[in-house]
C-alpha cells in the first residue's frame, strides 16, 4: 500500500514521522499496526527528496513497528529501500522482549571496509598504477562466484574462520599481529559454526579471500584534503598526496546462504508464534526464542567468515605492493587503520531515558560510530573516538572519520556507511555505457580494472547520491567528525 507521511522538520538534518497507526495489506486483508516510536530521518533537502522517491519512508515506519524497539527508527543520510528494513537503517530492540529479524542485517553480512595506510605518495604511485592494479587484480581473485586461490581447506579450517575470524588468518600468515587490534570487535564475534547450514559452508569454502562483485571494491587512493591533523596522525595520515588502500567486501557466498536459511526460519516462526507482520518481509522472532539465538550465533559466524575475508586480501595487497616496488611492507608502512562493518546486528548497552538498557542494535548500511572514551574502544582509538570508513563510489571521494558524542543520542553509535545507491543496478545499466564511463574516469586520473564493462556501468558515479553531501549531514550533525578526504587513483572491481 502506498501511504503519505507527515513528515516534520525537527532541526535543521532531521526529520521525523510521528507514532502514528498504519494500515498494510496482509494476505489480502488489510490490518492496522501501531507506530511504537516514531521514524527518524537525517539528511538534507537534496538527499530526502532522493530518499522520497522509493519505499524507504514506508519500511523505515514498518520497522517503528516492530516489538520492543527503543527511541526511533533511523534512516540515515544513505538510506534507500532494501528488503525489509531500508538501507542506511539502523533499529535497536531490547536484547529479550524485543525482536531480532535477519532483515534488519541484510544477505551480505558484515560487508565492510578497511583501509590501509602507505608511506609513498601519489607522485611514486600515479606512474605505475597500472602495474599496480594489474598486480591486484591477479593477487585477489574477484567476481561472481570468484574463488580464492589458497588452496585446500579442510572442514576443520572453515569452522576455526566462522569462529575465530580474522585471527585464523593471521595465525595462517595472512597478517600481522597488530592487525586484529585495528578491526571492530577485534575481528570476532561469538559465533557457533554448527548453526551455519552445510549449504551455506559448501558455498563460503571455495571463496574464502576472494573479493567478488557488485559494489565491492579494492582502490588505491590519495589524500585529497586533511581536516584535522591531530587526528590524521594519530591514525598515520600525515600529508596530502600519501597513498592509501581502501578494501570493501563482505562474507560472499556464506553470508547470503546464512541470511536465506534464517529468513526461511523466521518465516516458519511467525506462524508458530502467531506474528503478524506490517511487511512479510520483515519476519522476526523475539530476541528470548531458540531461533533467535541460532540465527545470532550463525550471523557472528558470517561476520567472523567476512573479517577473514579481509584480512587475507589485505595480504595480497601487502604482497602486491612489495612485488611491483620491490620493498618489504613494512618498509612501506602499510598498516591497516581500522576495519569496520556495515552490515550487522550488535548486542551494546546503550542509554535510553536515563536508563541503560542492552540491546539488538540492527545496523544495515550503517557503519558504528562510537566516540571518544568509549569502553567499548581499544586503548589505542580512546583518545580520537573510533575510526569511521565511509567509502563514496569509483569515481568519487571517500572519508575516513572518527565517532562523536552525539552519535550516542542520536544513532546509537552510528552513521551512513556510504553514498548511498539513487539508481538501481538495471535503471544504471539502462542509463550508462561501462566502457564511456571508464574513459571518462581515466580521463580523471583513474584507472580502472573490472571483469566486465556491466559491472561498470552498475556502479557508474551517476548512480549513487552525493557522498559529500552524505558525510557532511553526519559531520554537521555531530554523529562523526571528518578526518581525511580520500579520491581514487585506480579501482579493481570484481
Amino acid at each position: 500500500m502506498r501511504h503519505e507521511f507527515n513528515l516534520v522538520k525537527l532541526a535543521e538534518n532531521i526529520y521525523e514521522i510521528p507514532k502514528t497507526k498504519k494500515m498494510a495489506r496482509v494476505e489480502g486483508q488489510v490490518k492496522s499496526f501501531e507506530m511504537l516510536v516514531p521514524a527518524r530521518v537525517y539528511a538534507n533537502e537534496a538527499l530526502l527528496s532522493k530518499i522520497k522517491t522509493d519505499q524507504t519512508l514506508d519500511q523505515l515506519t514498518n520497522v517503528s513497528c516492530l516489538p520492543g524497539t527503543q527511541k526511533f527508527a533511523i534512516g540515515l543520510s544513505d538510506a534507500h529501500q532494501g528488503y525489509g528494513f531500508p538501507i542506511g537503517g539502523v533499529a535497536a530492540t531490547l536484547e529479550k522482549e524485543g525482536v531480532i529479524s535477519p532483515g534488519g542485517v541484510g544477505y551480505d553480512i558484515n560487508c565492510g571496509v578497511r583501509l590501509l595506510r602507505t608511506s609513498l605518495n601519489d607522485g611514486e604511485v600515479r606512474p605505475r598504477i597500472k602495474e599496480l592494479l594489474n598486480a591486484l587484480f591477479d593477487n585477489v581473485p574477484s567476481g561472481v562466484g570468484s574463488s580464492g586461490t589458497i588452496g585446500a581447506i579442510t572442514p576443520k579450517d572453515l569452522d576455526d574462520i566462522l569462529e575465530n575470524g580474522v585471527s585464523w588468518a593471521i595465525k595462517k600468515g595472512y597478517g600481522w599481529e597488530e592487525d586484529a587490534a585495528n578491526c571492530e570487535e577485534q575481528g570476532c564475534l561469538p559465533g557457533n559454526s554448527q548453526k551455519v547450514s552445510g549449504k551455506a559452508k559448501s558455498r563460503g569454502k571455495t571463496q574464502i579471500g576472494s573479493l567478488g562483485s557488485g559494489n565491492h571494491f579494492l582502490e588505491i587512493q590519495r589524500v585529497a584534503e586533511i581536516y584535522d591533523q591531530t587526528t590524521a596522525k594519530a591514525l598515520g595520515i600525515n600529508e596530502v598526496g600519501q597513498v592509501t588502500a581502501m578494501i570493501h567486501t563482505g562474507s560472499r557466498g556464506l553470508g547470503h546462504q546464512v541470511c536465506t536459511d534464517y529468513l526461511r526460519t523466521m518465516e516458519q516462526a511467525v506462524r508458530r508464534y502467531n506474528i503478524s507482520l506490517p511487511d512479510r518481509e520483515l519476519a522476526y522472532v523475539p530476541g528470548h526464542t531458540p531461533e533467535a539465538h541460532d540465527y545470532f550465533e550463525a550471523m557472528c559466524c558470517a561476520a567472523n567468515f567476512a573479517w577473514n575475508n579481509r584480512q587475507m586480501i589485505t595480504h595480497w595487497v601487502r604482497k602486491s605492493f612489495s612485488d611491483v616496488y620491490k620493498r618489504k611492507a613494512e618498509d612501506m608502512d602499510l598498516h591497516l587503520i581500522y576495519d569496520v562493518c556495515h552490515n550487522i546486528l550488535k548486542k551494546e548497552e546503550h542509554v535510553v531515558d536515563g536508563k541503560k538498557l542492552m540491546l539488538n542494535v540492527h545496523r544495515k548500511g550503517a557503519t558504528r560510530a562510537f566516540p571518544p572514551g568509549h569502553e567499548k574502544l581499544p586503548k589505542h582509538f580512546q583518545p580520537t573516538g573510533q575510526p569511521v570508513l565511509i567509502p563514496g563510489s569509483m569515481g568519487t571521494a571517500s572519508y575516513l572519520c572518527v565517532g562523536q558524542p552525539r552519535a550516542m543520542e542520536l544513532s546509537f553509535g552510528s552513521t551512513a556507511h556510504g553514498a548511498g545507491r539513487a539508481l538501481s543496478r538495471q535503471e544504471a545499466i539502462r542509463n550508462y555505457r561501462g566502457r564511456e564511463i571508464a574513459n571518462q574516469l581515466q580521463m580523471r586520473g583513474i584507472y580502472i580494472k573490472a571483469q566486465s564493462d556491466t559491472v561498470i556501468a552498475e556502479e557508474a558515479p551517476g548512480a549513487y547520491k552525493s557522498i559529500d553531501q552524505v558525510v557532511q549531514v553526519s559531520h554537521d550533525l555531530g554523529i562523526v567528525k571528518k578526518v581525511v578526504k580520500l579520491v581514487p587513483i585506480g579501482v579493481t572491481k570484481g
